[in-house]
This record gives C-alpha cells, structure tokens and sequence, in this order.
C-alpha cells in the first residue's frame, strides 16, 4: 500500500463504488504569537473551503495530549483519538486519505497515528490542498458514526531511552532546521542542539518546490547518503513529533519503516540530566 495518493487518483478514487474518508488536519508550527499576530486557524481555514466530504481534525486537541513533561504534543489519550476518528466517520473496512494545507506535516501526524494504531488503508494527499484542482465546499458533513478502534502497534514507537539506544545502535533522524540541530537558534524550547549520535534530515529536503515528495529513488538515495543502510532499524524525532511523522512518511514512500519519537526535542530538552550535543558532528 503506497503512503501518498496523487490529486488525480484521489478525484478518480472519490468518484468510484468504495470512496475513502477524507480528513483535513490544517495545522502550522507558527511563531506568530510571540510576534504578537493571532495564530493560524486551522478550522477557520477549513470552514472557508475544503474537499467535499472533509472532516476538519484538531491536531492539538485530537491529535495530541496537552503539553507537559512528556512534549509539546505527547500521544493522545487513545480512547479519546479513537472517539475523534469514530465521528469523522473512520472504519476500519473504509480507506482514508488525510490532508492539510502545506506543507504536510499534520497530515503525517494524523497517517502515523492511524497506521500506528492498526488502520489499514491510510494515505496522504501528496502536496496537500494545493495540489487539489477540484471543488471546494465550505459545509460541515455530519458523517455516519465509524467503527474504527485503535490497538497499537508493538513497535514503531520510541520513548527518550529509546531515542538514545537507536542513536547509538542504528539510526536516528533529526528532522529540524539544520540551524535548530547544530544548537545556533532554539526559537520554542529551552535549549537548542540535538540528541547526541543523531545526524540532521530536514524534512524540507523531502519534498521538490511544489510541496510533493520527491520519487522514491530519489529519496532511497538521500537516506543512504545519510548513513541508512538496508535492515538498519531507523528512527525520527523533530521539535514535538509533528514534523518527524512527515519524515517516517518519507522513509515510507521510500520503503524504509522508521519508528517515531513522539516527545522529540520538546521533551529530551526539558530533562536537564538529559546530555544536548551541539554544532554539525553527530556527537
């Protein structure tokens, strides 16, 4: 099953005897409240036009935990992310495509959660609402109740011990600004750096001008040159497992399992026992 779904495919596949749950997660990492602006709105943006059908997810509120120690956006109560999918009318017999406005990454939060806790069919919608050339609505749907019920998965989950262990052992991506990594600005969270062992992949070098991934072969290529050889186990954090979900979405549609670590940065950072490497070396 490919991660990513085209515009034209999906238009063909809404039009077809088994359409999928389309679930629009507009979501930006701003820091437009410390400029004193109102910050983005994503169900604002959502209510002025969507794909037909779309159902508006929360990423904060249903996608994530409240802030604390474990994270700016700690894994969800998974009875409550259930419910939430449940009313957006997602089955577990019914395929899903997620998308948001750009540049894909609450959409790839919304694809590794549901991939995470056991739904089949879920994909993302390459290059987001600006890819999409069709019919926009702005009305609300009032879906039929889904069946969806989380269960998950035993692997493909890394907590801050684990982050660690991987760095050391195989693998770990960190998918920040490259300027965040080497420790030169922090704009969110206590300290800048990185987990010492882990080598910097900005997930904006996944994805070509237009906002889609770039072919597999291209991106199977950039990830060997950053050290991930065959049956290596991989492993992403970023700020707060948002922007990281973007990147295992990327290692998928290169045919490379990438687990995830959720708490990331917003997390490993608040520890203070916690070492930070900083500067362009790995360690």
């Amino acid at each position: 099953m490919n991660a990513i779904i085209s515009a034209t495919e999906l238009a063909s596949e809404l039009a077809g005897g088994n359409p999928p749950v389309l679930l629009d997660v507009r979501w930006q990492l701003s820091m437009a409240r410390a400029a004193g602006e109102p910050p983005f709105d994503g169900r604002a943006a959502y209510l002025a036009g969507h794909l037909p059908g779309a159902v508006f997810v929360d990423l904060d509120r249903e996608l994530a935990s409240a802030p604390g120690p474990r994270g700016r956006h700690p894994l969800p109560d998974l009875a409550e992310f259930g419910a939430a999918m449940r009313r957006a009318g997602v089955s577990s017999g019914t395929p899903v495509v997620v998308y948001d406005g750009g540049p894909g990454w609450g959409a790839a939060r919304a694809w590794w959660l549901l991939r995470w806790t056991g739904h089949p069919d879920v994909r993302v919608l390459d290059g987001g609402l600006p890819s999409w050339e069709g019919p926009l609505e702005t009305s609300v749907p009032a879906p039929a109740e889904g069946d969806f019920t989380p269960v998950p998965a035993e692997d493909g989950l890394l907590d801050a011990d684990g982050a660690a262990a991987l760095a050391r052992s195989g693998v770990l991506l960190d998918a920040r600004a490259g300027e965040r990594y080497r420790g030169e600005v922090e704009p969110i969270d206590r300290v800048g750096g990185h987990i010492p062992g882990a080598i910097s992949a900005p997930t904006t070098q996944n994805v070509g001008p237009d906002g889609r991934f770039l072919p597999a072969a291209d991106l199977s290529a950039r990830f060997k040159d950053l050290g991930v050889a065959e049956g290596a186990p991989v492993g992403v954090y970023c700020g707060s497992g948002v922007s990281a979900a973007h990147e295992v979405l990327a290692l998928a549609v290169a045919g490379i399992p990438a687990a995830l670590y959720v708490g990331s940065w917003s997390e490993w950072s608040s520890d203070l026992e916690r070492p930070v490497a900083v500067g362009p070396d790995p360690r």
